[in-house]
């Protein structure tokens, strides 16, 4: 623990308008926490197919060697949360805007399901912080990539988990053994008991004292003060991401060598409705298209670029893009690809807060050398 940490886990649990966070080394480190402080070997969590990469890697292998199950369900349809759920099921796992399908998840319908059944909806947030308030609808948890938008300069790594105060875990003990039972690592401690002179923080208080101090995943406190700076910019930020984001969704819609775009307002049916529904500060800053000459498009219209960063970050003010299909999510069989939303063509471009005349000149040159690239290797 550190008093510069501190200040930067009441802020953010502030802004999520959660009971407690525990800041952590990476969104990694967040994401594998959050999972293990309520799961051990032989159990199981729900998670909706729609992750980045990283974090299905994280679930499918080494939370697997470990011994914990993680089940992959569709989204589009909440109610397969429950049919893969058992005794042993100790959470559900989504994103709120995944990276990168961008389709928005149900949350009050899974978190709703979860309830029943003494199962806790874990939000990964990332991309949507001050866009979306998934405690509102229900979740349990948020988790945050602090690197991302509430860091914003792409100079620190960090992550953060947030308690929502509002899961009563006494009321499930043979669904939630972990807060339930002594805590031989700590004195014995039954943690939905221990935490109740604190207030409804029993979750961070376990993450804190055993998984912090025993793994070590510590946030740097000079990290710690570059995103409580980043915090300090994030309303105005914010701001200027979905503006730019926008219209580059616009732009990419009108554009011959783009087949399709992928933005929560071009988007129709259901996944337009939880859109509008979940995404009440603007439909973020992210854009995703597929471009029509596929995988080798894909890599050449990322190294046309000249403004655009290629990282494998988003959330940065300066405008990034990567091409999943080569990179971040290049472990995964065409099939898991194709379920995160990824394909041979498909590009996500992190849109960030330059002139948007600029960042469209960047947007055409690259595309018309592709296209010239493409007809010269026709001819």
């Amino acid at each position: 623990m550190n008093p510069t940490t501190d200040v930067l886990e009441q802020r953010v649990a502030a802004l999520e308008g959660g009971a407690a966070a525990v800041a952590v080394a990476s969104g990694q480190t967040a994401s594998a926490y959050a999972i293990q402080n309520l799961a051990v070997a032989g159990d199981n969590i729900v998670s909706s197919t729609d992750l980045y990469g990283g974090t299905h890697n994280l679930f499918k292998n080494t939370l697997a060697q470990q011994g914990i199950e993680v089940r992959f369900v569709d989204p589009a349809n909440p109610k397969a949360f429950a049919e893969a759920s058992d005794g042993r099921t100790r959470a559900y796992y989504a994103e709120t805007l995944p990276n990168p399908k961008l389709e928005v998840f149900p949350i009050a319908e899974v978190a709703d399901i979860g309830r029943g059944l003494g199962i806790p909806l874990i939000v990964d947030n990332t991309a949507a912080p001050l866009l979306a308030r998934p405690f509102d609808h229900g979740a349990a948890i948020i988790v945050h990539s602090l690197t991302k938008y509430i860091g914003g300069h792409g100079t620190s790594i960090g992550g953060i988990i947030i308690d929502g105060g509002n899961f009563d875990w006494g009321t499930y003990p043979e669904q939630q053994p972990a807060l339930n039972t002594p805590d031989p690592s700590y004195h014995g401690a039954i943690w939905a008991e221990a935490a109740k002179p604190l207030g409804p923080i029993a979750y961070a208080l376990k993450a804190r004292v055993t998984l912090l101090r025993d793994l070590g995943g510590a946030l740097s406190p000079t990290n710690a003060f570059h995103f409580i700076q980043g915090l300090e910019t994030l309303p105005l930020r914010i701001k200027e991401h979905v503006k730019n984001a926008s219209q580059v969704a616009d732009f990419l819609s009108q554009h011959p060598a783009v087949k399709r775009v992928n933005y929560p307002r071009l988007q129709s049916g259901t996944a337009a409705k939880r859109g509008h529904h979940y995404l009440r500060g603007g439909y973020g800053g992210l854009v995703g298209f597929e471009l029509r000459d596929g995988f080798e498009a894909g890599r050449a219209f990322i190294d046309a670029l000249k403004l655009f960063y290629h990282v494998a970050n988003i959330g940065d003010v300066r405008s990034l893009a990567i091409h999943p299909a080569s990179t971040t999510h290049s472990q995964l069989s065409p099939e898991e690809q194709a379920d995160a939303g990824v394909n041979a063509g498909y590009v996500r471009l992190s849109v960030g807060i330059e002139h948007i005349d600029d960042i469209l000149a960047d947007l055409t040159q690259a595309l018309d050398k592709v296209a010239a690239d493409v007809r010269e290797a026709a001819e």
